[in-house]
């Protein structure tokens, strides 16, 4: 239930901050929406009247996170996911910042349409919500869409969500005129043409599987098209969804030459592998497919030194009626808005990533990419935050979760962490009681 707005105090704290590698105890305060302070020593008799004191009892308090590629059905695909029911299940899982993309029905590629989401995700979401516009007309890679107007109409950033834009010329086009408009051109790099028919991951686990496969140079090939472009360009270029290892000594090299670019990955690509579908797991079809273990190790470490800068969700519902199929005819996708901080919570168990390495990239870096606020506890800030208790077991039942559709890969899957309240706009629109 979403709360009343008074002043909040969060007493005895491990406060995480990613914007400022900070790992301490102690409160942060929030008043009018915004984090006041958050600080060792703050204490009950330091506050306005009437603040709600909350004892952490040394939980984690960080900044919400910003989920920087989610699917959400409206317009037109309401019965896979609404505003209402993607934002409930971003509160429970810790996500303050929805950003949605632009594959609806129609697209998001015209200011009107980008002004409904904006005036329907505030009506009828208790999370904010953010849409990226797509980078052509009817995401078709034909014909550009008016870049600037829909920047100016509050989309933040371009993209055609899953298809890649082929043509080379349309994709330098449409990088010129971000780098004009100073706009985020993300780009899914897959070559649909070295995809084929593939629906996992190429190599001997997919040929056990009598399976077509993918392979990694259908996204090596594109990522380093695109890296040339933006060497030409001079534009803002982010990888949508980097997979292996491959991908990722394109983006160094394209790094290491001073290149604007940035890159994501999915939490299924950090935590899972080719080897988790198993037994046909339709749940576990994705786009790009999950790739094999050396690849997601080198992903982990590539988010760790920061070569990687985003971690999101990839949250895309699909309906029991396209996922119950042969593993080749399901839809690809996995709902994630919920669990993506949970699973991710499993490397820092592991001792694979530290704690502030992981909400930097699922909180911090996408705000700053994004140009959205939030992602810090700084003072002065908006109280967008999460209180986390680390060592809470759980099974994940799909039927519990909050999304219109179950497609969870972490079904029955144990988990160690919880999200216990999230805080939005210094409101708690999330609590376990």
């Amino acid at each position: 239930m979403l709360s009343d707005r008074r002043p909040i105090l969060l007493a005895n704290a491990r406060i995480v901050d990613p914007s400022r590698d900070l790992d301490t105890v102690g409160d942060v305060l929030i008043a009018d929406g915004v984090i006041r302070e958050a600080k060792r020593g703050i204490g009950a008799a330091g506050v306005p009247e009437g603040t709600e004191v909350i004892d952490c009892r040394g939980r984690l308090v960080a900044p919400g996170l910003v989920d920087m590629r989610a699917f959400v059905g409206e317009p037109g695909e309401a019965s896979r996911e609404t505003f209402g029911s993607a934002s409930q299940a971003a509160a429970a899982g810790g996500v303050t910042t929805i950003v949605c993309q632009p594959d609806t029905s129609p697209a998001i590629d015209d200011p009107a349409t980008v002004d409904y989401v904006l005036r329907r995700a505030r009506d009828t979401a208790i999370v904010h919500v953010h849409p990226m516009a797509a980078i052509t007309k009817g995401l078709e890679g034909k014909e550009m869409t008016e870049i600037g107007l829909l920047k100016a109409a509050g989309a933040v950033a371009f993209t055609d969500a899953d298809k890649s834009v082929t043509n080379a010329q349309v994709m330098r086009r449409a990088l010129t005129y971000g780098r004009d408009f100073d706009a985020l051109i993300v780009h899914h790099t897959e070559d649909p043409d070295l995809v084929g028919d593939g629906v996992m991951n190429e190599g001997e686990f997919a040929s056990r599987l009598g399976l077509l496969g993918v392979p990694s140079a259908a996204e090596t090939v594109m990522l380093e098209r695109d890296m040339r472009l933006v060497a030409l360009t001079g534009g803002r270029y982010h990888a949508a969804s980097i997979t292996c290892a491959e991908s990722l000594e394109v983006l160094q090299r394209a790094k290491d030459a001073g290149l604007d670019i940035t890159a994501s990955a999915s939490i299924n690509h950090v935590t899972l592998n080719e080897n988790d579908i198993g037994p046909y797991r339709t749940f576990l079809k994705v786009v790009p497919p999950l790739r094999a273990e050396p690849d997601r190790k080198a992903l982990v470490a590539a988010v760790a030194a920061g070569l990687v800068d985003v971690v999101m969700s990839d949250h895309n519902p699909q309906d029991v009626e396209t996922k119950r199929l042969p593993f080749a005819e399901a839809a690809p996708g996995a709902i994630g808005l919920e669990t993506m901080l949970i699973a991710g919570l499993r490397l820092v168990h592991s001792g694979e990533l530290g704690i502030i390495p992981l909400l930097r990239a699922m909180s911090t870096r996408p705000a700053q990419l994004l140009g959205l606020p939030g992602g810090t506890l700084r003072s002065g800030s908006p109280a967008d935050l999460i209180v986390v208790d680390l060592d809470v077991p759980w099974i994940v039942d799909p039927n519990e979760l909050k999304s219109k559709c179950k497609n969870t890969p972490y079904d029955e899957a144990r988990m160690q962490g919880r999200v216990l309240r999230t805080i939005v706009g210094g409101r708690t629109v999330y609590e376990i009681v």
